[in-house]
């Protein structure tokens, strides 16, 4: 499982670099050039911040490794949304992210397994009768896709 490392937002104004600064105030993020607001997103939203952090960087006005430090977030991550930022433009930061899906369980596999388990057959009996490995018919016999024979 991947563990996302989530920025640390101090309270006070804080300095990325001698030009842009951040600040946390009623759950929003506020970013200044000088005294100037320039962008600003929720505490909780992880996707304005890598869009507008890497922003920050392909505009020169940032270096990669300041806005690691800054926000207690690993550089490959920055480096991972400035590239995002080059290749897909913004909306590579707020398109919805794409979730494998099943490849092995189609419904016409899991139709073929079932009717082997209500014959009697154990889930490695299924397996090496559908080409599966035996933990992929027990999983989806845990999960409540598959069922035993009582």
């Amino acid at each position: 499982m991947v563990k996302i490392q989530l920025p640390i937002f101090a309270p006070e104004h804080t300095f990325i670099n001698k030009q842009i600064s951040y600040q946390k105030q009623g759950g929003k993020i506020y970013y200044f050039h000088y005294n100037a607001p320039i962008y600003s997103h929720d505490e909780e939203d992880l996707s304005s911040f890598r869009y507008i952090t890497s922003q920050l960087i392909v505009s020169g006005n940032v270096k990669e490794i300041r806005v690691a430090e800054a926000f207690g977030v690993s550089y490959i991550s920055v480096k991972r949304g400035v590239k995002r930022l080059r290749q897909e433009g913004a909306e590579g930061f707020f398109k919805e992210v794409r979730r494998r899906g099943p490849h092995v369980f189609t419904p016409e596999v899991l139709g073929k397994a079932q009717n082997l388990l209500d014959k009697g057959l154990t889930p490695g009996q299924v397996g090496k009768k559908l080409d599966l490995k035996p933990d992929t018919i027990r999983k989806a016999i845990r999960d409540g896709r598959l069922h035993k024979k009582k």
